[in-house]
């Protein structure tokens, strides 16, 4: 049986490793390789939305990855998530959205969702996503999104500390109100490790590990 390969696409290079790490552990005999261009989130950024040049470009990653002989493709950044979407329907193999797993497992667990970001132009599309999950599923839910103001600008200023103080009062803040907590950053994720049990009084979820247990089932 021939191997499977998946192409990874990242908006960040400090992805690549935490995705190397998960796949070596629970995708093992799956040919893996990365694609990442941290210029695609800093466009979304700068223009304060998903512009059709970076959803071109996007595209064309997809291409790229297809081109360069990957059975499945995952894009691991939210921000792009439209992009991926309207890219996908272009493409002769299967492309997934990293946080779709996630916004199905949310879905599944609770009706009152939480939304964290530290991205306005991730906030945004993770919020929607889980939505159209939802109402795929038929469930009605309950969203509540919350933005940590500055945590992102900390982050990106080499203050990790300040990020980290932010997300994780905002992640305490909402665990008095929701049934589940999605994240809607995987780098937010190192966040939930630091906090106590008792701010953990609900599920919070990260897109990484339960995209790679998804695609664990598909790639066998």
């Amino acid at each position: 049986m021939k191997q499977k390969t998946l192409g990874l696409v990242h908006t960040s290079a400090t992805l690549v490793p935490v995705f190397a790490q998960l796949c070596k552990e629970k995708l093992p005999g799956v040919n893996v390789f990365n694609i990442a261009d941290d210029s695609l989130v800093k466009g979304i950024i700068a223009a304060g939305s998903l512009t059709p040049t970076i959803a071109r470009r996007v595209a064309s990653y997809l291409e790229s990855a297809e081109l360069a002989g990957a059975d499945y493709i995952m894009v691991t950044c939210s921000s792009i998530g439209p992009a991926v979407e309207a890219g996908a329907k272009l493409m002769g193999v299967s492309v997934l959205r990293v946080d779709q797993p996630m916004a199905d497992q949310a879905v599944a667990t609770g009706k009152k969702i939480g939304v964290v970001a530290t991205l306005r132009t991730t906030l945004e599309p993770t919020a929607d996503l889980i939505q159209r999950r939802a109402d795929k599923a038929g469930k009605k839910i309950e969203l509540t999104s919350k933005l940590c103001e500055g945590a992102f600008e900390a982050l990106m200023s080499g203050d990790a500390a300040t990020h980290d103080a932010k997300v994780a009062a905002a992640l305490k803040e909402l665990s008095q109100s929701v049934d589940v907590i999605v994240l809607a950053q995987a780098s937010m994720a190192r966040v939930v490790d630091t906090l106590a049990p008792a701010d953990k009084r609900v599920p919070i979820l990260a897109s990484p590990g339960i995209a790679v247990d998804y695609l664990a089932t598909i790639l066998k």
